[in-house]
C-alpha cells in the first residue's frame, strides 16, 4: 500500500508532511508515533510484524494501535496471504 496522498499535483507528499495528520499525532504515546512511521514506510503489516519492525511488545504495539485508531489514523482489514489475522494501514 502506497503511503504517498494524492494532493491532486502529482507530488509524493506523505502521512507525515499532512498538517491534520501531525496534530492528531501529536498528542499520542512514543509509541504510537512510532508505529505509525513504520507503517508510513512499510504497510499494512500484522501486529507481529509491527513488533518486529519497532522493536516493541506486542502489548505496547496492541496498545499503540488502539491509540492511533481512536483519532481514525490507523485501520484494518482481514490479511490476503493470511486471513486469520488482521493488517494495519494508516489513513488520513
Amino acid at each position: 500500500m502506497s503511503t504517498s496522498a494524492d494532493d491532486g499535483t502529482g507530488g509524493g507528499q506523505t502521512f507525515f508532511d499532512d498538517a491534520d495528520f501531525r496534530e492528531r499525532l501529536r498528542e499520542l504515546p512514543p509509541s504510537a508515533k512510532l508505529v505509525a512511521k513504520v507503517l508510513e514506510g512499510d504497510s499494512p503489516l500484522s501486529q507481529g510484524d509491527l513488533a518486529d519492525a519497532s522493536l516493541l511488545p506486542d502489548r505496547t504495539v496492541r496498545y499503540a494501535l488502539s491509540r492511533l485508531g481512536e483519532v481514525d489514523l490507523v485501520e484494518s482489514r482481514y490479511s490476503f496471504h493470511d486471513a486469520r489475522k488482521q493488517v494495519y494501514f494508516l489513513t488520513r
